[in-house]
């Protein structure tokens, strides 16, 4: 996986192979199958690529559909389903093998003035005053720690608490609940598809993860059986993927072999710059 923020920048730099065709590369990995946030950020790419400024995404919808193969490149086919004068709408599949693996609806419009109101930002620790990710797993398993520095080294996350008995974070009102620090660990351009594109990427990182919390296993637990069903993000206001944003996460349910959560982020000055949902399955395995 990309190791840098340069390196990260470079994988979702998609190559244009025909019209409304572009062509994903993969990364080195020991990742069994291509991560979500991965395919998610490079059909972001591909949809931004067929419309022009100052249209901007403000939703993507998707469904993961198969698990995408490391080995081989991604083709990314956009079909222009709709161009208006504020909005325009573009649907991207991704394929590998002849099949599909993945479909997004991406959604753009042209910037306006509008109403304004948002929720208001937890009180949390800074990032300094969180967990480094890699020290954490560093103490608790320090295999887990290596691994986690050959793949995702591209990004700085930092624990700030969870649910979990014995967790920093009250279960009163939601028994799974997580919050981390997270940003691209070096600098980007000051293109705002650079941004979006690096925090999709991103965003599928530790969601899922939330609706384990009160179970006491991991989603890289053998004990799981995990995936990414479905992702949506729905981006509000600018932002930079190299600067910390705090993703706030919380399991609303888990039923069926399914767990659903939602993330809020915020600067580190207290905007609300996106929302996050997702559906995965998290099937219980013995």
């Amino acid at each position: 996986m990309p190791r840098s923020a340069d390196e990260l920048v470079a994988l979702l730099d998609l190559e244009t192979i025909d019209v409304n065709l572009f062509l994903g590369t993969q990364p080195d990995t020991r990742l069994q199958r291509v991560f979500g946030g991965q395919v998610a950020a490079q059909a972001l790419v591909a949809g931004a690529r067929t419309v022009d400024p100052p249209l901007s995404a403000h939703s993507l919808h998707s469904y993961f559909l198969l698990p995408g193969d490391t080995a081989v490149p991604i083709v990314y086919d956009v079909e222009r389903m709709r161009d208006g004068r504020s909005f325009s709408t573009r649907r991207v599949v991704a394929r590998q093998h002849g099949r599909p693996i993945y479909f997004m609806t991406v959604s753009f419009q042209v910037p306006e003035e509008g109403f304004e109101h948002q929720d208001v930002m937890p009180e949390v620790p800074s990032p300094e005053d969180s967990l480094d990710m890699v020290q954490l797993f560093r103490e608790q398993s320090p295999e887990h720690a290596d691994l986690w520095l050959q793949e995702w080294s591209a990004l700085d996350l930092r624990a700030v608490g969870d649910s979990r008995p014995g967790g920093r974070l009250s279960t009163e009102v939601h028994p799974a609940r997580s919050r981390v620090w997270i940003r691209v660990n070096g600098s980007l351009d000051d293109q705002e598809l650079t941004h979006k594109a690096t925090f999709t990427y991103a965003s599928d990182m530790t969601l899922l993860g939330s609706t384990l919390v009160p179970h006491g296993v991991a989603v890289s637990s053998p004990r799981v059986q995990s995936a990414s069903l479905d992702h949506a993000i729905w981006f509000h206001r600018p932002f930079r993927g190299d600067q910390w944003l705090l993703y706030d996460q919380v399991s609303p349910s888990a039923s069926g072999g399914r767990g659903l959560a939602f993330g809020r982020v915020f600067t580190q000055d207290g905007v609300l710059v996106a929302s996050v949902a997702q559906e995965g399955l998290i099937r219980r395995r013995g």
